[in-house]
């Protein structure tokens, strides 16, 4: 009967133990996964800083351009008497583990398209990650075409590109006159809310507002270019910035989620480990007394016998 006892106490310390290594494994996941999605974070923000100073270039520069049309026209391709058509990117990501990230966008982003003119069968969807795509399917939605998204800060400007040519392809070959851009923006922390942009049409007008605002020279600079070669090239800068923005800010909103996550599982890997800890030591020290009993037990039984 005691060394029934025994043995089921040294099976329970063997599954104690092997708990024990499995937690600290876990726990060594967890410290790696959060140091990397905080280095991502600091390096998508730096991203997005650089590009501030360039955005408010060509924004300058589209307030010059303009500033002699009263009502510039819309940069649309909508052809009269055609059903308006709506064409949607919505920034996600390729992997888990960063909570309801993905399934926040992707009902966001159904909420704002449903507001839109343009009915649900003259939709065409475009997301950025796997997951995302998941999501939006889950929500009733027909993704026509999913990209991987960037694996760090350099490799975003060939994601934008090909964004870029998928809005051409769109605009020339679908009809498409409206474009808009979903993504979770990064709002400090581990924190991050849902934004939606309206790409196109532009209203060009919005431009105007600069005319408020103190000019950093003495006087408006000249250009000698085409004006409308000029409007061109930088209404194509404007929406690469817009589209590498929305991607730079979802990857820094993405791994802010992650670390969040990643936070939280510690916090409960780190109680699980001391609950486990502690029946780790009253298995052993029941084990130990158990062992001293029947050594106890023993030498009493051979004293006897001797006697």
């Amino acid at each position: 009967m005691k060394q029934t006892v025994s043995s089921n106490l040294m099976e329970s310390l063997e599954q104690l133990h092997k708990q024990l290594d499995s937690l600290d494994e876990l726990r060594t996941i967890v410290k790696t996964m959060k140091a990397l999605s905080a280095a991502s974070i600091r390096q998508y923000e730096q991203a997005v800083g650089a590009l501030a100073g360039y955005y408010r270039t060509v924004e300058r520069g589209l307030f010059v351009v303009l500033k002699d049309r009263p009502y510039p026209p819309a940069f649309s391709s909508r052809r009269a008497g055609e059903p308006h058509r709506l064409a949607a990117i919505v920034f996600g990501s390729d992997h888990g583990l960063c909570g309801r990230f993905n399934e926040e966008i992707a009902s966001y982003a159904v909420q704002r398209m449903a507001s839109a003119p343009a009915k649900a069968r003259n939709r065409l969807v475009l997301a950025a990650g796997g997951r995302v795509a998941a999501s939006l399917e889950a929500e009733g939605e027909t993704i026509e075409e999913d990209f991987l998204v960037p694996g760090s800060a350099s490799q975003i400007t060939a994601t934008v590109q090909q964004i870029l040519l998928k809005i051409d392809e769109w605009r020339e070959q679908a009809g498409v006159d409206y474009v808009y851009l979903f993504y979770n923006r990064h709002a400090g922390g581990g924190g991050y809310h849902p934004t939606g942009v309206a790409l196109l049409p532009l209203n060009l007008r919005r431009f105007h507002h600069l005319r408020e605002e103190t000019w950093p020279a003495r006087s408006l600079p000249i250009f000698t270019m085409d004006r409308d070669r000029l409007l061109s090239r930088l209404l194509h800068q404007y929406l690469f910035v817009s589209v590498f923005r929305a991607c730079a800010e979802s990857q820094a909103s993405e791994h802010a989620s992650r670390l969040a996550a990643m936070q939280s599982a510690q916090r409960n890997l780190d109680d699980r480990l001391e609950e486990v800890t502690i029946r780790f030591r009253r298995a052993r020290q029941n084990t130990i007394t158990a062992e001293l009993l029947d050594v106890v037990s023993g030498f009493k039984a051979i004293t006897a016998e001797r006697k």
